[in-house]
């Protein structure tokens, strides 16, 4: 039994995976961000042609 939890006391696997969950939490969170700033900037492009592609078929 004392070899049980002086091998679990220095098993760090599970801290490795907590770290591993962190990093792939905050890139998942920059991702979100990134989206969000050129979403609006996309739609804004999207917008922009097709008004022109609409003025242009209204003078054929």
């Amino acid at each position: 039994m004392t070899k049980f939890v002086s091998r679990f006391v220095k098993d760090e696997s599970g801290a490795t995976a907590i770290e591993y969950g962190l990093i792939a939490a905050l890139i998942a969170v920059v991702i979100i961000g990134a989206v969000g700033l050129l979403g609006d900037s996309l739609k804004s492009t999207f917008e922009a042609i097709t008004s022109g592609l609409d003025e242009g078929l209204a003078k054929n």
